[in-house]
């Protein structure tokens, strides 16, 4: 049986970063699926990344954004005379906690790579020579430090990419504008299905809570988000319970219970649904990888 899903390796840091890694004229194929948040920088290439069951073209100058426990598929086929060269950073978001206390909005704005529904993770940044700056400067660190950077150029490192992200690539500004009152209501909203989200959803003690009208809130989070809170809320449950199946041996009834009071065959078809694969093969697949890295 071939391999559902294959190892991605953090190392001690709980970062890794492969900076323009080419492959020619191979046949590239991964499919994997990790705790750490993924961000995949496209400069030479064609091909598909298959993201829970939606496609997407893979191509120069494309950012992908894979939240932890996302099953992602990379496809580049191999043709004649060919080149993929991409940059590729992950790591494990809680590595920033004792360093994001003096930037609040910066720490929402991670919260909602890690655990958030979000509407675009697929993004062309032709003309974004910031990014990829931001990239070669911290491989030349790398390379001038041995490959052991410091801890702060860790740091600042990535604080600086999130901050550019945030304002430049997911278009989240920082201001006092209708969109940031409406995207503050959001944030609220998630901040309280994070909270809940194990709970059958109740709307009325969501509406009581924010003092905001039941519509008024299903109408905001639908036209920031792209989705209702029933299909977050979905969302929500399916990554706690690849977090349960893949840390933890609890049954897979338990974890239907306590992710959102489903039964067994039910919470097994909404999970495959979700990832495409039944819970038990995303158990056995994720434990056996991890129990050779």
């Amino acid at each position: 049986m071939p391999k559902i899903i294959q190892p991605l390796n953090l190392g001690a840091n709980a970062f890794f970063l492969k900076y323009k890694k080419e492959t020619h004229n191979e046949h590239w194929l991964m499919s994997h699926a990790h705790q750490g948040l993924e961000l995949l920088y496209i400069h030479e290439g064609t091909g598909t990344v298959t993201l829970e069951s939606q496609q997407y073209v893979l191509r120069q100058n494309t950012l992908f954004c894979f939240q932890p426990y996302q099953l992602h598929k990379v496809d580049v086929p191999a043709m004649e005379g060919s080149t993929y060269i991409r940059t590729n950073l992950t790591f494990d978001p809680h590595i920033l906690d004792p360093y994001l206390q003096p930037y609040p909005q910066l720490q929402a704005f991670l919260q909602s790579l890690m655990k958030g529904s979000l509407q675009q993770q697929v993004f062309t940044v032709c003309e974004d020579q910031t990014l990829e700056n931001l990239f070669t400067n911290y491989n030349n660190t790398l390379t001038l430090s041995g490959g052991e950077p410091s801890v702060e150029d860790r740091v600042l490192f990535l604080i600086s990419l999130l901050k550019h992200l945030q304002q430049h690539v997911f278009g989240i500004h920082e201001g006092n504008s209708p969109l940031d009152k409406s995207l503050g209501h959001v944030e609220r909203i998630v901040d309280w299905m994070e909270l809940h989200f194990r709970l059958p959803l109740s709307l009325e003690s969501l509406s009581q809570e924010l003092h905001l009208s039941p519509f008024h809130i299903s109408h905001l989070f639908r036209q920031h988000t792209g989705m209702t809170l029933s299909e977050y809320l979905a969302g929500r449950r399916i990554r706690e319970a690849c977090a349960l199946l893949e840390n933890t041996d609890t049954s897979i009834r338990e974890i239907g219970r306590v992710t959102g009071g489903f039964s067994a065959p039910y919470f097994s078809q909404l999970f495959k649904k979700h990832k495409g694969l039944t819970p038990n093969s995303y158990r056995k697949a994720v434990k056996e990888i991890y129990s050779k890295t």
